[in-house]
C-alpha cells in the first residue's frame, strides 16, 4: 500500500513536468537531450545513425515524441510492447539518418572533429548554457530516470543512471543550482539523490514543478508543526516525570525521618516543610510556598527540602542524628 502511495506521488509529478514546454527551442533541445543522454541508443550504420529510446513510462513516451515533432517535426515510429506481469513497454525510433544526425547534432552527441564524426553521448555544456536549459535538462532526467517520494512518508529523491560518468554530469548540473546532491553505487547502477525536505523543494522549483512543490510544502509544515508539538509534549512529559519523581524521594526522606527519629527532631522551618509536603504530595515547590506560616518561593522551599534530604541520609548512614 505505501509503494502505491509512493509511486503516487511521483507520478503526479511526471505527469505535472510532462505537461510542461517552454517556448524557446533551445530549451526543447536541452530537455530532448536528457531523454537521448539517459535512455536513448544510437544505432550506428553506414549510412548514418537511428535513434531508439526504450521506456516503460507512458510520460516519457509522449513527452518524447512532441519534442521530437515540435522540435525538428520529423517523423517518429512508436512502437508498444507487453511483456511479463502485463507491464509494457515503449520504443521511439528515429529511422531517418539525416533525421538522426539532426537530433544527435543539435544535443551535442555528435561532434564534428578534423572533419569526422565523433560519438559521444554525455552531456554537452552547450547545451545546458543557459538557466533556462539547464532547468529543461534536470527536468527531462527526472522524467526519464527520476523518482520521489511521498513526503508524507520521507523525503527522498533520486535519479538512477547507467553510467559514473552520466551520474557525474547530473550531480554537477544539480549542484549548480546551489543544491548538495550526493551519489551512491547501488547494484549495478549509480544514484543521484537528495534526502532534505528543504532541497527537494528547491529541485522541484528548478523543474518548475510548480503544484508538486506547494504540495510537499504543505506536507512539511504540518509535519514540522507536528514534530513541534510532539517535541513539546515530550519536554513537558520529562519536565512532569522528573517533578514527580523528585516528590517521591522528598516524601521517602520524610517519611523515614518521621519512622526513626520523628520530624519533631527537625528544626522548626523543616518540620513545617515537611508536615506541609506530606499534607500536600502533589503540590508543586511553588505552591508549598505559599502554605508556609511565613511564605517562601520555589528556591526556598527546594533548600528546605534538600537539607531534609540531606538529614534523611545522615540518618541512613547512621552517621548522625538530626539536629
Amino acid at each position: 500500500m505505501t509503494e502505491t502511495v509512493n509511486l503516487s506521488f511521483s507520478y503526479k509529478v511526471k505527469e505535472e513536468l510532462s505537461l510542461h514546454f517552454g517556448n524557446a527551442r533551445h530549451c526543447h533541445i536541452a530537455e530532448l537531450a536528457a531523454f537521448v543522454n539517459l535512455c536513448g541508443e544510437i544505432g550506428q550504420f553506414q549510412d548514418g545513425f537511428c535513434i531508439k529510446i526504450r521506456t516503460e513510462n507512458l510520460l516519457v513516451a509522449k513527452k518524447c515524441f512532441t519534442l521530437l515533432k515540435n522540435t525538428f517535426n520529423i517523423r517518429v515510429d512508436i512502437s508498444v510492447r507487453t511483456g511479463s506481469k502485463k507491464r509494457r513497454s515503449y520504443l521511439l525510433l528515429v529511422r531517418s539518418a539525416q533525421d538522426a544526425e539532426r537530433i544527435l547534432m543539435a544535443t551535442g552527441v555528435l561532434h564534428m572533429v578534423d572533419g569526422e564524426k565523433l560519438l559521444q553521448n554525455r552531456m554537452y555544456a552547450t547545451v545546458i548554457g543557459s538557466i533556462c536549459c539547464k532547468r529543461a535538462y534536470v527536468r527531462g532526467a527526472f522524467i526519464a530516470v527520476g523518482s520521489v517520494n511521498n513526503p508524507e512518508k520521507n523525503y527522498h529523491l533520486e535519479f538512477v543512471l547507467d553510467t559514473l560518468a552520466q551520474a557525474e554530469d547530473l550531480r554537477g548540473l544539480i549542484n549548480s543550482f546551489s543544491l548538495d546532491a550526493k551519489t551512491v553505487v547501488r547494484k549495478e547502477h549509480f544514484v543521484v539523490y537528495l534526502k532534505e525536505g528543504e532541497q527537494i523543494v528547491d529541485l522541484l522549483n528548478v523543474m518548475e514543478a510548480h503544484v508538486a512543490l506547494m504540495e510537499l510544502e504543505n506536507v512539511r509544515i504540518v509535519k514540522e508543526m507536528r514534530n513541534d508539538i510532539n517535541r513539546k509534549v515530550n519536554c513537558e512529559t520529562a519536565n512532569l516525570n522528573k517533578v514527580v519523581g523528585a516528590a517521591v524521594k522528598q516524601l521517602e526522606d520524610i517519611l523515614y525521618i518521621q519512622n526513626t527519629v520523628g520530624l519533631d527532631q527537625l528544626p522548626q522551618p523543616l518540620q513545617e516543610v515537611a508536615e506541609i509536603r506530606l499534607r500536600y504530595p502533589d503540590q508543586s515547590l511553588k505552591e508549598l510556598g505559599k502554605y508556609l506560616t511565613e511564605p517562601v518561593g520555589k528556591s526556598g522551599v527546594n533548600h528546605r527540602l534538600r537539607k531534609i534530604s540531606g538529614i534523611a541520609e545522615m540518618l541512613r548512614e547512621g552517621k548522625g542524628e538530626a539536629e
